[in-house]
């Protein structure tokens, strides 16, 4: 089985001619970078072979660092991108996105400062359009209008689309996850839709092995099927180590079977993205 991580944050010290965004970013998820060195570093420790890297909102729109270690480590990790929709010259990168070596498609935020908007006010309207038709895949993170994402998606059923972590909420931790997980399964009757089953212990106020997820992650799997179910970690934002979060679905997770967590843990991302496995 090839474990694939859908979804961590690398990112290199702000300088002057590097500053970190504000406003409209999160804040950086700790004071130290996390660098790809360690990132591999955990990695080797917990038997995961592969990285999808996720640039920060708080690098504002540059993917420098993710793209250069991606260069660097080639068998290792690849890139979804970030784009900055609201500016008009953005949509001149479309149709050449993918050609950018190691980029595998675009992540989109919605969750700080005016970005809350976009999808309402119209500002990211043309970029589903432009995703559909130049086949980017796009994973997005929009934990307060899910049901929005469920629309733009009907809309457009060529646009393969990724519900990041399962569509939850910070604010929701220690709180029944049920709700939120009920609106993330009305997609799974969309066949261009499949959500990441990551960062899960971010949301829980339980230690490892958080038995609270068992049932809902074995709820998710079943209405999506294991290959539109991605495992991820979030690494610079989990409370608990890094390898419990492979643990979790490897060994703690009992229903989940091995054909369910071989598409589950990589070779159902590695399909979605079109990154071939070995």
């Amino acid at each position: 089985m090839v474990i694939i991580d859908s979804q961590v944050h690398i990112w290199a010290p702000e300088t002057p001619d590097k500053p970190y965004a504000r406003g409209d970013a999160s804040p950086p998820h700790r004071p130290v970078p996390l660098g790809h060195e360690e990132l591999l570093r955990e990695m080797d420790g917990s038997g995961v072979a592969r990285c999808v890297l996720v640039p920060p909102t708080w690098e504002a729109d540059r993917n420098d660092t993710s793209l250069e270690a991606a260069r660097l480590h080639p068998d290792r990790f690849r890139v979804m991108g970030r784009l900055a929709i609201q500016k008009p010259e953005s949509r001149e990168l479309m149709p050449t996105w993918k050609n950018q070596p190691y980029m595998l498609g675009i992540r989109v935020a919605f969750n700080a400062g005016n970005t809350r908007k976009w999808l309402e006010d119209g500002t990211a309207d043309w970029f589903w359009d432009a995703a559909e038709r130049y086949d980017i895949p796009v994973m997005a993170f929009a934990p307060n209008a899910v049901p929005k994402l469920e629309e733009i998606a009907a809309r457009h059923p060529g646009l393969r689309m990724i519900i990041d972590h399962l569509g939850l909420n910070s604010s929701l931790r220690g709180k029944s996850l049920e709700p939120a997980v009920a609106n993330t399964l009305k997609f799974a009757r969309l066949p261009n839709v499949a959500v990441k089953v990551s960062a899960l212990p971010c949301y829980v106020d339980e230690p490892y092995p958080f038995p609270s997820l068992h049932p809902l992650v074995r709820r998710v799997v079943d209405e999506f099927g294991p290959q539109r179910c991605f495992w991820g970690t979030d690494l610079s934002h989990l409370p608990c180590p890094y390898k419990q979060v492979v643990t979790l679905f490897t060994e703690e997770i009992k229903s989940l079977s091995a054909y369910d967590l071989e598409w589950i843990m990589g070779r159902g991302i590695a399909e979605w993205l079109n990154w071939p496995l070995p």
